[in-house]
């Protein structure tokens, strides 16, 4: 296990695209700095909200390589290099430490991949060699993998592990994985303020994109345990945020960060925008938003 180093939020940034559904680098950029002048701590390159299953090889590595150039220090980078074959996970994880990422996200073999710990354990074991501190991820309902407290006590053993994202959205699950002491980091739009309670030691957050300066208020009063003001400003981010858990996730937070002055463009094909009729849910949902973010 290495140090943890990535604390409160990880901004999963959503990969801007042009009319043409080309990735736009120039808002990519544009957006980047907007985050960084709030103090967004984190950020990761290539995430699922940013479409990373809908990039290329060569678009991923390219918007690791700029994004990190962009970011140049001033915050924490965290690259998604999952992939279906091992050796190009390797490959793309030497490829984020080639641009001076701090870590790297990787999902469990998917796709009909092991699903026995011991897989899962020689699979990170290879990727946590490539050199970059390794975030597993636990989202079951995606992958048809469970990291359950035991097979994370394996996994935090390996050199270059070191915590995972938890994007079950079951508290309860998430809870016992915290208890192990482990660094257990929330991916679950919907949980972030129970998660931080129980324990959880950092965010990855993709509906952070549509209020950053919400969600970084609330964490600092977590940090701050004070669980009153975390409360008061929850109220105003839970609506939206389990809005986008009940689903249409991605294109929802493409959506709603456009309403709060966070755009990124449509996502791309094979998602679609979404029609005028769920956009209006989004505006009504997002509420006071609007305003406090803009």
């Amino acid at each position: 296990m290495t140090e943890f180093l990535f604390s409160g939020l990880n901004l999963a940034i959503a990969t801007p695209f042009d009319t043409e559904g080309r990735i736009d680098y120039a808002r990519l950029e544009q957006n980047l700095e907007r985050y960084l002048a709030l103090g967004v701590p984190g950020f990761v390159l290539s995430s699922g909200t940013g479409m990373h299953v809908y990039l290329s090889r060569e678009e991923s590595d390219e918007l690791v390589r700029r994004g990190s150039r962009i970011i140049n220090g001033r915050a924490k980078v965290i690259a998604q290099t999952s992939a279906l074959l091992s050796s190009d996970v390797v490959a793309r994880t030497k490829h984020a430490a080639d641009c001076g990422a701090d870590g790297v996200m990787v999902l469990p073999p998917f796709f009909e991949g092991p699903t026995d710990d011991q897989g899962i354990i020689d699979f990170y074991t290879e990727v946590a060699a490539a050199g970059l501190p390794v975030i597993g991820y636990n989202v079951p309902h995606a992958v048809g993998v469970t990291v359950t407290p035991s097979l994370l006590q394996d996994l935090c053993a390996i050199p270059n592990f070191c915590a995972v994202k938890d994007s079950s959205g079951d508290l309860g699950r998430q809870a016992s994985l915290i208890r192990t002491g482990l660094p257990v980091m929330n991916g679950a739009d919907n949980l972030v303020p129970f998660a931080l309670f129980s324990g959880a030691r950092g965010l990855i957050w993709g509906g952070a994109n549509i209020a950053p300066r919400t969600c970084l208020a609330l964490v600092a009063a977590a940090e701050a345990r004070d669980w009153n003001t975390a409360r008061d400003i929850w109220t105003i981010l839970e609506p939206i945020m389990s809005l986008l858990w009940e689903g249409d996730y991605v294109q929802s937070v493409y959506a709603a960060a456009a309403l709060t002055g966070y755009g990124a463009g449509d996502p791309r094909k094979p998602l679609r925008g979404l029609p005028a009729e769920r956009i209006k849910t989004l505006r009504t949902t997002l509420g006071q938003l609007i305003e406090l973010e803009g």
